[in-house]
């Protein structure tokens, strides 16, 4: 039987450090501590060369149960429909109206961190409502 391994997240993006600063807002997740020898991450991002600055920029789980995401800065843009996205789940528990009360307020607060809400999928014989948003750079995800 394999050994259970640790996880990463990562997302292709234009500007690691933004969408990497609006996942922690909405996550709760910190941005960790900079390399050994430097004390701030825009030091240590100045010690790089020209092409390398900004290339990355990634978040942890503070109580280390969830996985790293790490951002990488690629030079194409988001064409097509996400094929894995982050379902974050705010709603769990509720039904209802209850539920998309909860929902909304939510995600009001993410869009004003910069998301942008896509839709509500309404409940349905087997799954509850949720919404469907987009972050900073137009990565889908569900608010559920």
């Amino acid at each position: 039987m394999a050994s259970v391994r640790q996880v990463q997240v990562t997302f292709d993006c234009a500007e690691p450090e933004r969408v990497a600063r609006f996942w922690c807002e909405v996550l709760g997740y910190v941005v960790p501590s900079p390399p050994d020898g430097f004390a701030t991450w825009d030091e240590y991002d100045r010690s790089l060369p020209p092409g390398r600055r900004g290339a990355w920029f990634a978040c942890t789980d503070p109580s280390g149960v969830g996985p790293r995401l790490y951002f990488q800065r690629v030079p194409e843009g988001k064409v097509v429909k996400n094929r894995v996205h982050l379902d974050v789940r705010f709603g769990t528990g509720l039904v209802g109206e209850e539920r998309v009360a909860a929902l909304e307020a939510e995600c009001a607060r993410l869009v004003a961190l910069g998301a942008t809400r896509v839709r509500l999928l309404p409940a349905n014989s087997e799954d509850e409502s949720c919404l469907v948003m987009q972050d900073v750079e137009g990565n889908e995800f569900c608010l559920d």
